[in-house]
């Protein structure tokens, strides 16, 4: 394996997770106010857009997982994700626009089933890929990854400045965008035994991908995803509007929000360089329950946030504990599981699994928040939280004395580490 080789890759598909993120804030960074004011859908129906989004994710995510698994390091999945990206400014003008309008139901599900392929399903494929290449041509994951944070908060820093000049030009911009995904993707090259890593993945069988549910190893994993990492999203949901109350004024509360979301975003691109020099040291397991205690922290933190300043601490937590969950779920899956199975279990067992829960825990939570108020609401899922953590801390597969978390192992032919 080349040191060349492992630059060009790196370089490359980092423009490609660049170029993707850059797509989906063009797209989406604005997407309820566009929903709201271009399209012009009140509170109820925005909602039933985003439930239909969800609902079409689900039925893709599995999908992508094993078909990612089934290509190996083929870029076959990546070229159909690329070629939707470059469709959505297109799609989104002349196609989601008009259906919305004129019939929601039709285009909320339309719509559903384009961003789901395009997005919400393919941000799982391109990140499981540049990992499973980083593996095998000899780059850290998190360095490329932090591209993607750095792409999503260049674009949100101009998305509503261009919504007032035009609402469509923001999607024009998304499929120029689209065009450096599938120029970088282009020179991809693998490795120089990519054949023999494909045939192997090539051997995978749907009864591979359906045994993982009766494997305990995989039960504890998604008790973290579910009991930590899901709670902590559902939690995040609706801070904004936590976070804005702390402010003399909404709309004072609102701008703040704004900048320090994009401060956040690019110190979390920072994160995901340094996190792998962590994770590598402490463990993928330990990585895990690291970031779970700051997520916990910063959950119980928010209920206790009488002011400006401390809110915007708990706010930037997130740029702290998202880079080490992040890195450490690849290299859990890598270390813990057959990696040829690494996209399925990233995208069911983290993505999918996370979402389903998702979908009942965000009712319970709206209405605790109703019952008792934000504050006292955030310090007892805090403490649910933390409680999943200490279980994570037996469950979890302890890694840290294996030398599977080296990013410069590869796949062999039998698909181990």
């Amino acid at each position: 394996m080349t040191e060349h080789l492992s630059k060009r890759n790196y370089w490359l598909l980092s423009g490609c997770i660049l170029s993707f993120f850059l797509t989906w804030s063009f797209c989406f960074s604005i997407y309820p106010i566009w929903l709201n004011q271009a399209i012009g859908l009140n509170g109820t129906q925005t909602g039933i857009v985003f439930s239909i989004n969800a609902i079409a994710a689900l039925f893709v995510m599995p999908c992508y997982g094993f078909i990612q698994d089934k290509l190996g390091l083929k870029k076959n999945l990546l070229w159909f994700v690329g070629v939707m990206l470059l469709l959505s400014g297109p799609f989104f003008i002349y196609v989601y626009t008009p259906l919305l309008i004129s019939s929601l139901y039709v285009g909320a599900f339309a719509g559903g089933l384009f961003c789901s392929v395009a997005f919400f399903a393919g941000v799982g494929a391109v990140e499981t890929y540049i990992e499973r290449v980083g593996r095998n041509t000899g780059f850290e994951f998190g360095k490329a990854r932090m591209w993607g944070s750095v792409g999503w908060a260049i674009a949100t820093f101009f998305t509503g400045q261009i919504f007032n000049i035009s609402p469509t030009l923001n999607f024009v911009l998304a499929s120029v965008s689209a065009l450096v995904f599938l120029v970088c993707l282009w020179f991809v090259k693998a490795s120089d035994e990519s054949k023999e890593v494909n045939l192997s993945a090539s051997a995978l069988k749907i009864t591979d991908a359906i045994a993982l549910f009766k494997d305990a190893k995989f039960w504890a994993f998604t008790t973290f995803v579910i009991g930590v990492s899901c709670i902590y999203g559902v939690y995040d949901q609706q801070f904004p509007v936590y976070f804005a109350a702390q402010f003399p004024t909404r709309e004072e509360g609102n701008a703040m929000y704004g900048y320090l979301n994009s401060f956040q975003v690019f110190l979390e691109a920072g994160g995901m360089f340094l996190a792998p020099f962590l994770v590598n040291k402490i463990g993928a397991k330990n990585g895990l329950i690291v970031s779970g205690v700051v997520m916990a922290l910063r959950i119980i933190g928010s209920g206790y946030a009488t002011d400006p300043l401390s809110i915007s601490a708990m706010k930037l937590l997130h740029a702290v504990e998202l880079p080490i969950m992040l890195i450490a779920i690849f290299k859990y899956i890598s270390a813990t599981f057959d990696a040829r199975l690494s996209a399925t279990i990233y995208i069911v067992g983290f993505q999918f699994m996370g979402q389903v829960a998702a979908s009942g825990l965000s009712v319970f939570t709206g209405i605790l928040y109703d019952a008792i108020g934000f504050a006292e609401a955030y310090k007892l899922i805090g403490i649910v939280v933390a409680f999943f953590v200490v279980v994570s801390a037996f469950v979890l597969t302890s890694d840290k004395n294996s030398n599977q978390v080296n990013s410069k192992e590869k796949l062999n032919p039998q698909g181990s580490l």
